[in-house]
């Protein structure tokens, strides 16, 4: 098992679900992690679950203040920023025609603003630090079109090709950039869904069932770790096959 000792993780939307497995399993492995949500109350909860190693800053990732708060907090909490994992997102079954341009900015700034304000905010501290690395949270909806997930997809494609980007502008720096594309996994996003839309989705991953968040934090750990030292850039579908 890789160790983390040492290192400060930030992770995005760690108030539940899979960031919430994320920042635990980087705690379990050694780092300290610094979570962040806009949801204080569950995330002030699970950072002292975690213990000292931890510590929750209430965030929104849309806000370039907030980013300076957490990297302000992550440095003087803990003395360095060595990974980010740009989890935080929003999810909704809308198709183009029922779009209105306020939804999609809502989701161009939290999903796609978020993770550029993310990556920028860290190039600094982990330059310092003599590298790091990135992990944006696209969506198998960002390796394929979703014919009712309009704005949700539009932003994950945007995901997929800041992370090229990124990789190619922050390799001299030692900083990889390297992006994790979830399927269908068993978390709150999918419950709003329109009824019967779950189970179509299961029917159409090869798996034949949902992912777990475990899962994905597996391979976020596993893009962090010394053993993903030449991987810059990659593009890792969690998705039980959807995306073939």
């Amino acid at each position: 098992m890789t160790s983390f000792s040492g290192l400060t993780a930030i992770v995005t939307g760690a108030a539940g679900a899979m960031g919430e497995q994320e920042a635990r399993m980087f705690a379990e492995r050694g780092a300290n992690v610094v979570l962040t949500d806009v949801r204080s109350d569950e995330g002030t909860a699970i950072a002292d679950d975690i213990g000292k190693s931890a510590v929750f800053v209430p965030h929104d990732v849309s806000s370039e203040s907030g980013w300076n708060t957490v990297i302000e907090t992550a440095l003087s909490t803990f003395g360095s920023v060595n990974v980010l994992v740009n989890n935080a997102a929003i999810s909704k079954a809308i198709k183009l025609i029922d779009t209105d341009v306020d939804t999609f900015d809502l989701f161009y700034r939290i999903n796609q603003l978020g993770v550029y304000l993310g990556m920028k905010s860290v190039v600094e501290p982990m330059k310092a630090a003599g590298g790091g690395s990135i992990i944006n949270i696209s969506s198998v909806a960002g390796l394929r079109g979703a014919s009712t997930l309009f704005a949700y997809s539009a932003s994950k494609w945007a995901v997929r090709g800041m992370t090229q980007s990124a990789a190619l502008e922050l390799a001299r720096f030692k900083i990889r950039v390297n992006a994790v594309f979830p399927g269908v996994i068993d978390t709150p996003m999918n419950a709003p869904n329109p009824p019967g839309m779950n189970d179509v989705l299961v029917k159409t991953t090869p798996l034949r069932r949902m992912g777990e968040s475990h899962e994905v934090a597996e391979a976020v750990l596993f893009l962090a770790s010394p053993e993903a030292s030449f991987a810059t850039g990659a593009e890792l579908a969690i998705d039980g096959g959807m995306s073939i």
